[in-house]
């Protein structure tokens, strides 16, 4: 009989069960979750308290989830603070809440990796049962894939829907082939803005795996927190997480390190796995007009083009992404809120919140800079 069981750290987990489940998505591997935990940013002292579900049967693992207490809102890209306050003004505690989720990491994909669709529907009716029975506030699954949607929404999650942008390979050759397909106003501007960073004399560096160092690991993350200070924030990763998942996935990591005059002075930071290529971090130590572009879009969908990658997945949020050549994709998230009054409200609020978003990825569609939209 299969049974629910929750652990207190992803090592509880053999590393060959959990990655049997999970395949080849680099963010939800063993490795990268374990990482995450055993740096330290994963942790109940930064609000992360592991829960991961596991659904057994004996020794064999039917069915799996990475599941979080959490005790405040940060680090998901499904923003549910307004929900958070209304709980506040009601004299009510919205936190700890559940999460399902990878941290810090907006990647579309399995939530539930399971051997099969009975198991891995069993285990969302029971992680949602045993969060009901626990008394708190909300279960919240963050970016699953359309058919585990649909099974959260069957055990009686409301679905919450979001857009980010990606870029798909149609068989370029390159990345002027790539151009080509572009509306001539947009390829102009990707060409400007390239010949900028290539005027300040700026070329790319792109190391993967086993090529990245402790010397280019620790510029990267020094890049990596000097775009948080800029925004008066504190990044969310230590360098010791980076080290350590790159040792344990190395062929998961790609670092693009831009030079100037043989210096390095930006670099970006990208998982991989054997057809996409996803976005992920960023810095610089100066300005460099339209390095961003460069570091974070152009080098990459060139690498993917070169790599034989059918997608770039560009991260959240970002409008402009869309005239530098990444279309909209909805993604999905589901919830369940315990308190009926506030389940009703949320259910609402998302019923017409949908509707604006079907409205806003049909503007978006109209937008795509390729010369035949069809």
């Amino acid at each position: 009989m299969p049974r629910l069981h929750l652990h207190s750290a992803i090592d509880e987990i053999p590393a060959p069960a959990w990655d049997a489940l999970a395949g080849d998505q680099p963010s939800l591997s063993h490795a990268y979750l374990s990482a995450l935990e055993t740096s330290g940013c994963v942790s109940p002292r930064t609000g992360w308290t592991p829960r991961h579900a596991a659904l057994w049967e004996g020794d064999t693992l039917l069915a799996a989830m990475p599941l979080y207490l959490k005790t405040h809102s940060y680090g998901e890209y499904v923003f549910d603070w307004a929900w958070a306050d209304a709980y506040w003004r009601h004299g009510l505690d919205y936190y700890p809440k559940w999460l399902a989720a990878v941290p810090f990491t907006p990647v579309p994909g399995q939530r539930v990796p399971g051997r099969d669709e009975a198991s891995r529907r069993l285990l969302i009716h029971a992680v949602r049962e045993e969060v009901e029975r626990s008394g708190t506030s909300s279960l919240h699954i963050l970016f699953p894939d359309a058919d585990e949607a649909g099974w959260m929404q069957a055990a009686g999650m409301e679905i919450r829907h979001g857009v980010q942008f990606h870029w798909h390979n149609s068989g370029y050759r390159d990345f002027d082939d790539f151009l080509a397909h572009l509306a001539q106003p947009k390829r102009k501007k990707i060409r400007q803005e390239r010949r900028k960073v290539a005027e300040a004399g700026v070329v790319f560096r792109i190391l993967r795996g086993a090529e990245i160092g402790p010397e280019e690991w620790a510029f990267f993350h020094a890049c990596y927190s000097l775009t948080y200070a800029e925004h008066r924030s504190t990044p969310y990763l230590s360098r010791a997480f980076f080290e350590d998942f790159g040792r344990r996935s190395p062929d998961a990591c790609v670092l693009m390190i831009a030079e100037r005059a043989g210096s390095p002075v930006a670099a970006s930071f990208f998982l991989r796995d054997e057809a996409t290529l996803y976005g992920r971090y960023w810095g610089a130590i100066e300005f460099i007009p339209c390095l961003h572009f460069e570091a974070c879009y152009y080098q990459a969908i060139d690498y993917a083009i070169r790599a034989g990658l059918q997608h770039f997945e560009g991260g959240a949020q970002g409008e402009h992404k869309l005239s530098r050549g990444l279309e909209p994709v909805r993604t999905v998230s589901a919830h369940w809120i315990a308190d009926p009054r506030f389940r009703d409200a949320v259910a609402r609020f998302l019923a017409q919140e949908r509707g604006g978003m079907d409205a806003y990825l049909d503007e978006l569609s109209e937008r795509l800079p390729f010369r035949d939209k069809g």
